[in-house]
């Protein structure tokens, strides 16, 4: 199994919203995150996406790749989302797709402050859909446990 295939399966099992709507990631390195949820169990009266779907997704999206960058450098730390705020633009029509990155710089940044004062912020901005349909501003925190 490989890393983006356990990190589904940890966040799956973890957080059964997620189960429910099959979230999947698509691809995944420590720059950047790309995943999708089909649409029928994250739609609204409308046919399209349900906002509160579109919200968890873009928030986990950036979650896993937060996450994937404390493991793959074995950083213990709890991690938090400390703001988040969504702006649709259009309607979800078809699958919900969200993507994201970090500059190696940014990287840096919140791992330094992990090591040198035991907490590191990460601001990212995740989009949905390919116009994009909703961008997510997005604020993690991770808190070493060391």
């Amino acid at each position: 199994m490989n890393a983006s295939e356990t990190l589904q399966r940890k966040i799956r099992s973890a957080i059964p919203l997620s189960d429910a709507m099959q979230f999947g990631i698509e691809s995944l390195d420590m720059d950047a995150i790309e995943v999708k949820a089909p649409l029928p169990p994250n739609v609204n009266i409308h046919g399209t996406g349900f906002a509160g779907s579109i919200y968890s997704i873009a928030v986990l999206t950036g979650w896993a790749l937060c996450t994937h960058i404390l493991e793959s450098l074995e950083i213990d730390a709890e991690l938090v989302v400390a703001k988040a705020e969504i702006r649709h633009r259009a309607p979800v029509t078809g699958d919900l797709r969200c993507h994201t990155s970090v500059s190696a710089g940014d990287r840096e940044q919140f791992l330094r402050g992990i090591r040198d004062k035991g907490k590191g912020r990460l601001a990212l901005t995740i989009e949905v859909g390919d116009e994009p349909a909703a961008v997510l501003q997005a604020t993690y925190w991770a808190i070493s446990r060391a």
